[in-house]
């Protein structure tokens, strides 16, 4: 048997002993939000679980349904797969329900629709890693609570699409501490961190202070670029003294906004894919929410916004990675 399907074995006992009513139950999983993060998460999982568990598949989009179903069945290894008439359906027979939805009212609509009586009562572990504010995701997981189906973890990640199809994602989860052990196995197959950062709604307030910096560390590095380009200074050079001192961040060493200067950055595709400039917005706004009920002061969130704002209505900004403010700024780009 080699490494890594031991590895599978071992974590499938695991949870079958973790989250199974019965000693005998095969592993099964429910997977509801199958975009451009949940699909290649949903691949991840199922392939590298055992053909004895099964995972269930549900988006309100059938083509992502049936596209990932194919692409699942193609492989020869991973657990069976069955596509869901619901997400109720997905997560009736599961001992791990996992969401992946784009806005909070997105998480709150589908776990109404989940807490019914039409769902048998068991112990379920349901881990929701969308990008919500955490006051919507404690109002959730009050609901699951008190609807006596189990537990609710929050799990955003990081890593963004690429991370997701390499099984490369961070994840920050918010539960009590002896529950981290027990979902680990299972973030594992999909990602290559878990970082407990507290109780349950601490995942997603560590995952919005961190897009909040990255969000005003992208339009400062796009700015300091701009403005060392007009002063002379070869944009290469530049980022290269930026990357070995006290200006070093992520959007000038990894996500540089000129073009040339970081070979696998967006800037070399036209702006194309990467983080989208719809998506910081989100997760400026429901940072500023959060702050806002938790008293934090943050006098630059409001200008990053409208910059986030203004460069998504230019029609050669609109709808790419969120590098593209150099462009919104007027940087050179030749």
């Amino acid at each position: 048997m080699s490494m890594l399907a031991a590895r599978v074995r071992a974590i499938g006992l695991v949870q079958r002993r973790t989250f199974s009513s019965t000693p005998s139950r095969l592993g099964n999983y429910g997977f509801i939000g199958l975009g451009q993060m949940g699909y290649q998460m949903a691949k991840n999982l199922q392939s590298k679980l055992s053909p004895s568990d099964r995972v269930s598949i549900f988006d309100i989009n059938p083509q992502a349904m049936t596209g990932l179903e194919t692409e699942m069945k193609a492989r020869s290894t991973g657990a069976a797969v069955q596509l869901a008439a619901s997400a109720l359906d997905a997560a009736k027979d599961a001992d791990v329900v996992f969401t992946v939805l784009p806005e909070p009212q997105h998480v709150q609509g589908v776990f109404k629709s989940l807490l019914t009586e039409s769902l048998p009562k068991q112990h379920r572990v349901f881990i929701d890693c969308s990008t919500i504010d955490p006051s919507t995701s404690r109002q959730v997981a009050k609901m699951v609570s008190d609807a006596g189906q189990g537990i609710f973890v929050d799990s955003p990640m990081s890593g963004g699409v690429v991370g997701a199809t390499a099984g490369t994602l961070t994840f920050m989860v918010g539960a009590k501490e002896h529950l981290v052990s027990q979902i680990e196995p299972t973030l594992l197959l999909m990602g290559r961190k878990v970082l407990h950062c507290g109780d349950q709604g601490a995942g997603l307030s560590a995952k919005l202070a961190n897009n909040y910096l990255l969000a005003v560390n992208n339009i400062a590095t796009a700015e300091a670029m701009n403005l060392g380009m007009q002063w002379g200074l070869d944009p290469t050079k530049l980022a290269g003294v930026i990357n070995v001192s006290t200006g070093r961040c992520w959007p000038s060493e990894v996500n540089n906004p000129v073009k040339g200067v970081v070979e696998t950055a967006p800037a070399n595709r036209d702006y194309r894919g990467g983080f989208g400039i719809g998506l910081m917005k989100k997760d400026l706004r429901l940072a500023m929410v959060a702050a806002e009920e938790a008293g934090a002061r943050m006098e630059l969130a409001e200008k990053a916004l409208r910059v986030y704002e203004d460069a998504d209505k230019q029609e050669g900004c609109k709808g790419r990675d969120f590098s593209v403010v150099y462009r919104y700024l007027g940087g050179k780009e030749e």
